[in-house]
């Protein structure tokens, strides 16, 4: 009995021995594969990325700013911060810097959208963003407001946001369903709703030609003679049998609404 306890307190030992070896094994691995992030500031693009090369890291430029210290050319700042730990293969983020501001902000406000995009384009700047708000009593595309303003100082990238006016959207309905509706009722809705009815068309009546009307063309063939009815005038007790704007369609307000009555 105690040779058995014995055993099982050594087996118990060297799994927890191996454990803890192999929880360290994979620690050391991992710190083996992760590494500081250099300060890549102040450095050339190409520097910077030779650097990175040199600790299992890749560098890529992807923004620029102004500033009054850093030389253009060279970074201005990088992501993730110096120091940083991550794993080989990172990628660093760099944003260079175009020196000081020399370009002068245009005024676009009061312009067409295309027109601030072509002004904004011929001073070396870029259009970061377009907001749309609606409003009425302006042109649509119109620009309102601009950020930075015109002539601003200390500008901290060459990068122009505008807000343009579009104008309001037409207000729209659902066109309920009027066949089987008397010609009257159905106008009276659409007067009260602030719609109009258009073109009213009455079906013809089905007529059998009677047999005096028919002459003879050729022996056994008769053939009716046609007869010109007369224009009818839809009354207001008149059975809508079809509509257009179809029933479920969207129509805008004040729509004239065109109807098939018998």
């Amino acid at each position: 009995m105690r040779n058995l306890l014995r055993y099982f307190l050594m087996t118990l030992l060297l799994l927890v021995v191996a454990l803890v070896s192999a929880l360290t094994t994979m620690r050391l691995a991992i710190q083996v594969r992760e590494v500081k992030v250099p300060d890549l500031r102040t450095k050339t693009p190409a520097e910077a990325m030779r650097l990175a090369e040199l600790d299992g890291l890749a560098a890529q430029v992807d923004s620029n700013y102004y500033s009054a210290t850093v030389p253009e050319g060279r970074v201005l700042s990088q992501t993730p911060a110096v120091g940083t730990l991550v794993r080989r293969g990172w990628e660093v983020r760099l944003a260079l810097s175009l020196g000081p501001q020399r370009v002068t902000i245009p005024q676009v406000v009061g312009k067409s959208d295309r027109a601030a995009a072509i002004s904004i384009a011929e001073r070396g700047l870029q259009l970061s963003s377009t907001d749309n708000i609606q409003l009425s009593g302006l042109e649509d595309g119109q620009v309102i407001a601009q950020d930075p303003p015109a002539n601003a100082t200390d500008v901290s990238a060459p990068k122009i946001s505008l807000l343009v006016a579009q104008s309001p959207s037409p207000q729209t309905f659902v066109m309920p369903s009027f066949i089987g509706q008397t010609l009257g009722s159905v106008t009276i809705i659409l007067q009260n709703a602030g719609f109009s009815v258009g073109k009213v068309t009455v079906t013809p009546p089905v007529s059998v030609p009677a047999v005096g009307n028919a002459i003879a063309v050729a022996p056994q063939v008769v053939a009716p003679v046609a007869s010109a009815a007369p224009t009818q005038v839809p009354s207001p007790a008149s059975i809508v049998v079809s509509q257009e704007p179809a029933p479920g369609q969207k129509v805008p307000a004040g729509a004239a609404i065109n109807f098939v009555v018998k």
